[in-house]
């Protein structure tokens, strides 16, 4: 590998860093504007396997904005992030998969007169993604739910 792809692995590294983390911001800020221009034209989103929809991404944002309208005091953290570059021969690709686990906690909030309970869930992503004229983007995302915890609520 010579010095110059080794530059550019780095800051395909970089770029793949910040589409997640400005994922995780969106989906903190409800900026659905953001979250749809964090993925390719064709972006699709499973929420399946954390109690959620599939579909195009402009179709996730509205499913994301309505469920989590009543929860607006929440974070989204994405941790153990696992990247795999495309390799030809030697040369970094036009495609990335990340795996990474995150933890969702929300609060109990006020909103709308409607009080949501707090939850904290976590499981993990997996992101594919390529690279596009504007730069790297998320193609899919599929959510895995492995948990979730109400505190405060009765045991079952």
């Amino acid at each position: 590998m010579t010095q110059r792809v080794a530059l550019a692995t780095v800051m395909d590294r970089l770029s793949i860093d910040a589409v997640i983390t400005d994922y995780a911001v969106a989906l903190e800020d409800g900026t659905w504007e953001d979250y749809g221009a964090l993925f390719t034209v064709d972006g699709r989103a499973d929420y399946r396997g954390a109690g959620g929809s599939e579909g195009a991404a402009a179709e996730a944002a509205r499913w994301l904005a309505e469920s989590l309208r009543r929860s607006p005091a929440r974070q989204h953290l994405i941790v153990n992030r696992r990247l795999d570059l495309q390799d030809l021969g030697g040369y970094p690709g036009d495609r990335a998969q990340v795996r990474a686990d995150y933890l969702s906690p929300t609060g109990p909030e006020a909103w709308d007169g409607e009080t949501a309970p707090a939850l904290v869930t976590g499981g993990r992503y997996v992101f594919e993604l390529r690279r596009t004229e504007p730069g790297w983007r998320i193609r899919t995302v599929t959510a895995h739910r492995k948990w979730q915890y109400a505190p405060g609520a009765a045991a079952g």
